[in-house]
This record gives structure tokens, sequence and C-alpha cells, in this order.
């Protein structure tokens, strides 16, 4: 008998291994799979690592540098940006050393060029922007500038060709912009509008439009509040000065007051109306400064050269030397010279045998017989005569008698809206009102 034979009779495993060798392989790779899962699952009978021995490797790596090094070539690629405006006193060298530049040749050339040099005439504050290289050399400068008050601006630009400079002045055209805003009261109406980075141009043009119904030296109330929509003059996307007040809603005291401006035609003259059509437009101005403080009142008072108790037949207006002085309404100049005590002196006749007085004038810039506008300008605020100090006096006449000049805008009749524009002025009256929802809804979102 062979041992194999001997072997299979023995051992049933083996027999069954014979038998079935399909399923015993099967089931031996189940138990190994078994045996698999549980050794994942159950730590093995090892030494307690923390009783290993610890060995302590220590390699020197390469990395690269996390910052270029601000030497070499890198340097002149790297362009530093600043920003200001100009001064009266301003030369090429302290403009440029404001600006971080430090370039001769830049600062020379600036003076030199018959170009370049409008950059520091005329009205400062003029927008400038320089662009440097590491090392303080002017690569460009950019500047831009108005000229006047009409919509149109100056361009001047500056850029390195190699040792040499282009220097170009060119004009364009202000792109105006709608913005809206709104506010409320606290103590004076530029006091609020300071607070709002709203331009002054705008506050004074808030106080014109209304100053009609509205005496912003008494009436004011705290909680008073206001919206407007205005224009933003742009000069290669970046704001130059604000333009004018399109529309604008002012509550006193719990009375609305609304102004929207409305220009039926170019050709026409354009004005400011409420909603319901009636123009805020008086006869009358309601002062002959666009924003000033009343020094001295209509009536009988103390003069403080004479030093008497006498009647003061006018309104003083305290206001700077050089201040623009303008006519009230319509008329015709009829005295533009000296007159004793009251020093330069401009008269101006208007219908309804009414006339207007300004005294001790810097400057009149009127002569007798010129016909002038509501609102032109006649003359500068001075000293002139027998004053104490720079101020304006100012008078109004009917039919010969004196009247408080403070009173008479309020009392004159405004001008109607033509009616052959009025159903084009409802479609934009509508349009202003809108914005002006728009703007106290914001402000009232942001109080929240």
């Amino acid at each position: 008998m062979h041992r194999t034979s001997l072997f299979h009779r023995r051992h049933p495993l083996a027999r069954l291994l014979q038998d079935n060798p399909k399923g015993v392989v099967a089931g031996l790779a189940l138990v190994l799979l078994g045996t698999g899962v549980t050794a994942f699952g159950v730590a093995p009978h090892a030494p307690d690592a923390a009783l290993l021995p610890v060995r302590t490797v220590t390699e020197d790596l390469q990395l690269p540098p996390l910052v270029a090094p601000l030497s070499g070539p890198q340097d002149a690629a790297m362009v530093l940006y600043r920003t200001d405006v100009t001064r009266s006193s301003d030369t090429p060298g302290t403009l440029l050393a404001r600006l971080g530049v430090r370039d001769p040749a830049a600062a020379k050339a600036l003076g030199q060029d018959s170009q370049a040099r409008a950059l520091f005439t005329g009205r400062a504050a003029k927008l400038v922007q320089a662009e440097t290289d590491a090392h303080g050399r002017l690569q460009r400068l950019h500047a831009r500038w108005l000229p006047n008050d009409e919509r149109v601006f100056h361009r001047l630009t500056v850029t390195r060709a190699g040792d040499h400079w282009d220097i170009q002045l060119s004009a364009g055209e202000l792109t105006p912009e709608i913005r809206v805003a709104s506010g409320v009261i606290h103590s004076s109406l530029f006091a609020t509008t300071d607070a709002m980075n709203l331009p002054d141009s705008v506050a004074v043009q808030l106080a014109e439009m209304f100053s009609s119904d509205i005496d912003f030296r008494r009436d004011l109330r705290r909680g008073d509040r206001f919206s407007v929509v205005y224009e933003a003059l742009n000069a290669d996307g970046e704001t130059l000065r604000a333009g004018r007040v399109l529309a604008a809603e002012f509550v006193n005291d719990g009375t609305e007051h609304q102004a929207v401006w409305f220009q039926p035609s170019p050709s026409d003259k354009g004005g400011y109306y409420t909603f319901d059509g009636r123009s805020t437009r008086r006869a009358f101005l309601a002062s002959p400064l666009e924003f000033s403080r009343v020094s001295s009142g209509y009536g009988m008072r103390f003069h403080p050269i004479s030093g008497r108790i006498k009647a003061h037949l006018g309104v003083d207006y305290a206001a700077p030397t050089g201040t623009p002085v303008r006519t009230v309404a319509d008329g015709v100049v009829t005295f533009a010279g000296w007159q004793r005590g009251y020093g330069n002196v401009i008269e101006v006749e208007h219908k309804g045998q009414q006339s207007t007085l300004y005294a001790h004038l810097s400057r009149i810039d009127v002569r007798k017989g010129q016909r002038v506008e509501q609102g032109g300008l006649i003359g500068a605020v001075g000293s002139t005569g027998a004053s104490t100090g720079p101020h304006l006096h100012f008078e109004f006449r009917d039919k010969g008698t004196h009247i408080d000049p403070l009173t008479v805008a309020r009392r004159s009749e405004s001008v109607p809206i033509d009616a052959q524009a009025r159903q084009a002025y409802d479609e934009h009256a509508s349009l202003m009102r809108n914005k002006l929802v728009a703007a106290y809804q914001m402000q009232q979102a942001s109080a929240q």
C-alpha cells in the first residue's frame, strides 16, 4: 500500500480535498478573508511603541525664495502710484516732491515746457497722479482740471520716452452722472451736508432753491429733512465737480417744499418748478449773495461809526472781500460809481418803479445803462466808504420808499411755466419724484 493511499484513509480532510477540491479552496479563502478583517479591527500582539528606541534624522532642504529680492531687474518693473492736488505756491519741484518723485530731469522738463506750465497757472487744486518706478523716477504724470465753469476740462499727460518726455495738453468734455442723497438736519444745513460728504456747491444750490420759502438762518428745525438729485461731472471716470441740482425736496417744520429743474429746449431758459407746475422762481432773489450771514438787519440800530441810534434802511451781509455780488432781479443799471459814505455803489432799476442798491463794493463790474438779468454778477464785496469791515450793504426801494429786503422775495410773484411745455414737464417731474423717493428710502434704510 502506498503512503498516499494510507494518508487518504486515515485523514478525512484529505479525502474531502480529493472528493471536492473546489469547495475546500473556497472555504479556505473565506477563513483567510475573515482573519484579514479581524486583523484590521484588532491590534496585533507587538511591543509598546512608547518603549521602542527613538532616532532623530536631520536633513537640509533647499526651498525657493517666497519673495523675490528687491534689487536687480525686478525693481524696474515696480510701478508706484500717488495722487495729490496742486497748490497756488507750487513749483514743478515741490509738486513732484509731494508725489514721491525724485527726478530732477522731470522737474526741469515740467518747468521748461509751455504746455506743462498750464498746470501751475490759474486755479489751484488741479488733480494730479504720478507713476514712478521703485527708485522714484517719473514714468508718467496725468493731470485734469477745470479751466472755467463750462462742461469741458483740460488734460495734461507727461510720459517718459527714454531720455525724453512726451508732453500733451488736450481738452475733453465732462460726462454727467446722476447721483442722489438724503439727509436729516441736526444743527445746520452745511453741517449736515459736510457729514454726508455732499459737495458744498450742492448745499449752496439747495439753500438758494428754497430761500424764498425758508430762512436757513432762523427757520431750520432739528429733524427737518431733505432729498436731492444732482449731477456729478466726470473727467476720464474721475469726478471733478458737482453740477446742477436736478431736483430736491425739503421738509421744514412739517411743510414740504419741492423743486425740479426743467428746460423745455436748449434755446429756452430753464428754471425750477414744484411738482404741480408752479415756478419756484420769484421776481426777486432772497439775497444778492449765494449764501451768507446777515450781520445787521433792517430798522433802528446803534451805528458802529457815529455811535448814535439811527435807522438802518437796508440789510448788511457779512462776507469776505471779493465775494461775488449779483443783482436780485432783471433791470437796468442807473448808477455805478462812488457815493460818499457808501463807497463803491451800484443801483439797479427794476419794473414797477422798484430799485435796489449795493454798497461798499471792492469792485464794480457793470456800467450805467447796462441791462442785467436776475442772478447776474455785478460786483464784489468790499469795505469801501464808511465801513468797519468787509460786508455788503443792500437796500430795496418801492416807488422811492425803503422796504425790508428780507421780506421782498417772499412777497414777490412767481413766474409760471409755459402751458405748451406742461405735458413734457409732468413726465419729467414724475421721473424726478421717483428718484427723490429712492434717495429718501435709502437714507431710511441706512438709519435703521
